[in-house]
């Protein structure tokens, strides 16, 4: 080990990378994201047409036209509804699971192949779950509804934590300005929050014509992706790696080792996990109670998942007409990402001083716990909105909680954050990479805790008529992450 320290370490600034690179990154984020925001509604119009046919063909055959068609409005009773909680839990879950599973061993082959193959292998997934549901909605009279949930298996090849993880990486790598790292985290999550909005309304808009075409949209978008994932620039695969190998590690690289065809595929992802503790173990406390922190905001922002549910329950809604009020929700969630925070980035960097980065690292964690209180008076609002006009603001409300990744993210390069000691990072060729799938895979675990338990609190919910339990939960969630992020 001590003579890996003494291995000279590549020092030569990072190139600034072209703005095409960020572009087509961008590019890329807003295709996945869009087609995720297209297949959720009609996937719950899907699963409660199945489910209201077969309930009703049982208690009340009357209602069910010639055509097999009920009257959406009847489909929002108790048992239907229950029923479509738990089956939209199960897809969440096990799509999660999956992807959580495989993170580590993905990162492996991202080493060995490059992040764009990792990339293009997340997009088999994401097709494959379109393309089922499709079959499934096709094929009602042959293909039992519980077929559906096969369509989430196949995120064993990546899903949304490896996904975001390497997008955040090759976000961060582009630029050593922390400002312009700031500033790119934040468009990352407008495209996010932008597609939140087009992608409701779209849906509920494609959804009113044929409940399938959501989903034939989403595919030809994923097809769309492969060539834009082409364009993308990776710096752990640039050419000039090549022309400065010497004055990198060579023993403990990660990424020769994982480039050794000869190497077994288990000892380096055992390696791996050892690299991973090793990095949270060299770094300060700071980190620890940030990861925490990711923990409790993913586990309490899984209520997100049941806003259209809750709203379609709640208030008697057709699906559509559900997206449509989530599409008004996201204008804010867009303006406060797009206008707000880089406007508020630009001015603290105008007044800048010399010895501003404690500063800096100082208005994230405030601008992080203001985002935080927002959200804990957003989840109780929504919790108590008996009507949809109450509903609105409560949403609105909820939204100003959104830039809070752009803040906790920027924290992960404060040196109130990195380690002391420098050469544990030596010890790994992309030290990056290893972080933001470090902070993805704890957000992911708290997305696969949050998938049931969320299903849970809303069936209970249902079944008790208090169906602000979950907003509740999500309020004390967050409520903890800002008792944690005091400790910062």
């Amino acid at each position: 080990m001590h003579g890996d320290a003494e291995v000279p370490i590549q020092t030569v600034p990072r190139r600034a990378r072209p703005k095409s690179a960020i572009v087509a990154l961008l590019a890329l984020l807003l295709l996945v994201n869009l087609t995720t925001s297209l297949y959720q509604l009609p996937l719950n119009r899907v699963v409660e047409r199945r489910l209201c046919r077969v309930y009703y063909g049982t208690h009340d055959p009357s209602v069910i036209d010639p055509d097999g068609n009920i009257n959406e409005k009847l489909c929002k009773i108790g048992e239907v509804q229950k029923s479509l909680a738990w089956v939209m839990g199960i897809m969440d879950s096990l799509w999660i699971v999956g992807d959580f599973v495989m993170t580590i061993p993905l990162g492996f082959i991202a080493e060995k192949y490059g992040r764009k193959a990792v990339l293009w292998l997340n997009l088999v997934p994401r097709l494959f779950m379109l393309a089922w549901i499709v079959v499934v909605g096709y094929f009602e009279e042959s293909i039992p509804l519980r077929a559906i949930v096969a369509g989430a298996s196949l995120s064993i090849l990546g899903g949304d934590c490896v996904f975001n993880s390497i997008v955040y990486a090759l976000a961060a790598s582009l630029t050593d300005d922390n400002t312009v790292r700031a500033t790119y985290f934040s468009w990352t999550n407008a495209v996010s929050y932008v597609v939140t909005f087009v992608g409701p309304g779209l849906a509920g808009a494609t959804m009113t014509a044929n409940i399938l075409l959501p989903f034939w949209i989403g595919i030809c978008l994923l097809l769309l992706a492969i060539p834009i994932i082409y364009l993308l620039v990776d710096p752990a695969q640039a050419p000039l790696v090549s022309e400065d190998e010497q004055r990198r590690p060579l023993i403990s690289s990660p990424t020769l080792k994982a480039q050794s065809s000869d190497a077994s595929l288990i000892k380096p992802i055992i390696e791996r996990i050892r690299t991973l503790h090793s990095i949270i173990r060299s770094h300060p406390r700071n980190l620890s109670l940030l990861l925490i922190s990711f923990f409790l905001t993913s586990l309490a922002s899984s209520d997100t998942k049941l806003l259209a549910q809750y709203i379609s329950k709640r208030y008697s809604w057709e699906f559509a007409s559900a997206g449509y009020l989530l599409s008004a929700k996201a204008i804010v969630n867009f303006t406060l990402l797009t206008i707000v925070i880089p406007g508020i980035l630009r001015s603290r960097i105008s007044h800048e001083q010399p010895q501003s980065q404690s500063l800096s690292d100082g208005d994230n964690i405030r601008y992080a716990r203001i985002c935080l209180v927002f959200s804990v008076l957003g989840a109780l609002a929504i919790s108590v909105a008996f009507t949809a006009w109450l509903l609105f603001p409560s949403l609105l409300l909820y939204s100003l909680g959104a830039a809070l990744p752009v803040f906790t993210l920027g924290l992960l390069k404060s040196p109130s954050v990195s380690p002391k000691d420098d050469d544990q990072l030596a010890k790994t060729s992309d030290p990056e990479t290893h972080i933001f799938s470090i902070v993805m895979m704890v957000k992911t675990l708290g997305s696969l805790v949050g998938a049931p338990l969320m299903a849970t609190l809303w069936v209970r919910g249902i079944a008790t008529d208090t169906l602000g339990v979950p907003y509740i939960v999500s309020a004390a969630l967050y409520l903890s992450a800002i008792i944690v992020f005091a400790g910062i």
